[in-house]
């Protein structure tokens, strides 16, 4: 069987699209020109796309389950007993196609846990007697003193020890701007020292970092997530075996065999089969129109019964990179000086202030030298320019007026990081910098909450500015200063609950959160892990195709579910008709058939669907 099962597995999909030209070809055929010929189209369309569907069955018997398959078998075996080789065929075909097509929807990728894996340290640089030596990252030991250069990873959790610089934590904890490092500080294994030198000492090495962690969460959401049952398969329990005595009993009170398959035929839901999938790609194929990747038939069905949204915040509703909100300007010329202060580092909050301020004139700058962890200094148009932190100011004696107090203040409220400018010890301008809010953010949230629970905010950032961005767009609550195991711990709470959770979210961070989540969405703009974890993935970032997809998911289990209900209406009908008598083999086939192109033609109605 395992023999058969490789043939399968590599020729059923050429098989079935052979098997379904055969049948086509001999369906046209037989309006043109009826002939011997023709039933040998049929026949062999019916073995192509039959012998997968018998094997199947066979199978599910050893394991003692009847199986549509089983059904669908008997039944193709029935019809070639009463001569009717074109029911044969098409209902092997259309089963086929089916699976194929649900199949393919609901095609869920591994390939996350690969990325991350990639992504992790592989080797580190231990310093023995003052020595650097470059070793194996699984060679690290707990204590052991570690060199970190500029731009490098850093190779395991631990604290810095001595030196300086500046870490992207983004991966770990979400924050939208590098961290100032120096001695004492803890710093993740995972995460990019982008600016200085560090010596840092090992506490967590192997599976016990951070960055470890996040793989193993990952890879123990994904094995826990298994996909809804399919309705076909848990239907099938009951009514294969039903079928199948149902004819049985015809065959025993009537003693007509024919009447009998005839009942098998009729009853092998065609409908059934090609309803719920056809369903699916329809509404996947007009997200995919829309800039919306919808990941399967299944991923659907639980995303439209969210009842509560989870947001990550930097990178999903905000843009991700730190911006000038407001520029305060106390004295003349003070901006020209910090931007060409700030042109000669490439640090994002320095960025932020060039852009700001592109439209100045650049005054070459003597002697530029940067503070780890405070700001940067020198000589401009032969003046001393400082620009940086409240802290660094008072350091060089530069003092703040009781209306440059009362503007730190009002900033620092909204949520702004503060970068000041002075010139020769004179305090001369104030930079309100932050993270901006998506455009598309608030109407996103609004449109939300009008259909679901509860919408929240999980974040690795600080709770003052948390709190901002939850008031500003209207959120129903926030949690900050989150790691990725703390995100997903409150997650699981909420479905201990009972609640449908969908998490939105773009980065390494969110990728075990969006992993165990009911449903998960990542932002196209994100990162490789987060969009393969995701059921649904955005190509733009536009948050308002959010609501767009909800909706979309929710006509389209509509949809599906009205299928299903057609094709048991159908089978329902054809064995009434047939008992009592107004139903023949001919008849019963073009309602068959005919069920078959209603749900075919209802599933396409989603190709028209338009956004309110």
């Amino acid at each position: 069987m395992m023999k058969w099962n490789k043939w399968i597995k590599k020729y059923s999909t050429p098989c079935m699209w052979v098997a379904c030209g055969c049948t086509v070809a001999a369906i046209v055929a037989e309006k043109i020109q009826p002939g011997v010929w023709i039933t040998v189209l049929y026949v062999s369309g019916t073995i192509l796309a039959g012998f997968p569907i018998a094997v199947k069955a066979i199978q599910s018997l050893k394991f003692k389950t009847v199986s549509i398959e089983l059904l669908v078998t008997i039944a193709v075996a029935g019809a070639f007993i009463i001569h009717e080789y074109s029911e044969a065929a098409i209902v092997t075909c259309l089963f086929q196609v089916g699976t194929y097509l649900e199949s393919k929807t609901m095609q869920k990728t591994r390939s996350a846990i690969k990325e991350l894996t990639a992504m992790a340290p592989k080797t580190a640089i231990r310093i023995t007697d003052d020595e650097p030596e470059e070793i194996d990252i699984d060679e690290v030991e707990i204590d052991d003193i570690l060199l970190v250069r500029t731009g490098s990873q850093i190779p395991v959790d631990g604290y810095v020890v001595s030196g300086t610089g500046y870490a992207d934590q983004a991966s770990i904890t979400g924050e939208s701007r590098p961290i100032a490092r120096s001695t004492g500080d803890f710093v993740y294994g995972g995460t990019i020292l982008q600016s200085g030198t560090l010596r840092m000492r090992a506490s967590r090495v192997g599976e016990d970092t951070t960055f470890s962690k996040i793989i193993a969460l990952v890879e123990e959401a994904q094995d826990a997530k298994s996909p809804v049952e399919r309705f076909i398969d848990s239907f099938a329990k009951w009514y294969t075996p039903a079928v199948i005595v149902l004819s049985a009993l015809v065959l025993v009170f009537t003693k007509n065999l024919d009447t009998a398959i005839t009942v098998l035929v009729l009853a092998c839901p065609g409908a059934l089969v090609i309803g719920a999938p056809i369903a699916s790609v329809a509404g996947i194929g007009k997200a995919a129109q829309n800039g919306i990747l919808l990941k399967g038939g299944d991923s659907l069905v639980t995303f439209a019964k969210t009842d509560v949204f989870l947001f990550d915040k930097t990178g999903t509703l905000t843009n991700g990179y730190p911006v000038v909100d407001e520029y305060i300007e106390y004295e003349p010329d003070s901006l020209r000086y910090a931007v060409s202060l700030e042109s000669c580092s490439d640090h994002p909050l320095a960025k932020a202030i060039t852009t700001y301020g592109k439209e100045s004139t650049v005054i070459p700058v003597d002697d530029a030298d940067t503070e780890k962890g405070k700001g940067m200094h020198g000589t401009v148009n032969g003046k001393t320019v400082l620009v940086g932190s409240l802290k660094y100011m008072t350091e060089q004696h530069a003092e703040l007026t009781g209306q440059m107090v009362s503007d730190a203040k009002r900033l620092s409220s909204e949520g702004c990081s503060l970068v000041f400018c002075s010139v020769d010890q004179k305090i001369t301008g104030l930079f309100g910098i932050r993270d901006t809010m998506k455009e598309s953010a608030k109407d996103c949230i609004r449109e939300l909450r009008k259909h679901v629970n509860t919408v929240r905010m999980l974040t690795g950032d600080n709770a003052d500015t948390a709190a901002i961005v939850a008031e500003e767009l209207g959120l129903d609550g926030y949690d900050a200063e989150l790691l990725p195991e703390q995100k997903l711990n409150l997650l699981k709470d909420l479905q201990k609950q009972g609640h449908i959770v969908t998490f939105v979210g773009d980065g390494i961070n969110d990728s075990p959160a969006l992993a165990i989540a009911d449903s998960a969405i990542a932002i196209g703009s994100g990162t490789d892990v987060a969009i393969e974890c995701s059921d649904v993935v955005l190509v733009s970032s536009d948050l308002r195709k959010i609501v767009m997809s909800y909706r979309l998911a929710n006509q389209t289990v509509r949809i599906m579910y009205e299928n299903i209900a057609i094709a048991i209406a159908a089978v329902l009908f054809l064995l009434t008709g047939l008992f009592a008598g107004f139903i023949h083999m001919g008849i019963g086939m073009l309602v068959h058939e005919g069920s078959i192109m209603v749900v075919i033609l209802n599933a396409m109605r989603l190709l028209l669907y338009k956004e309110k």
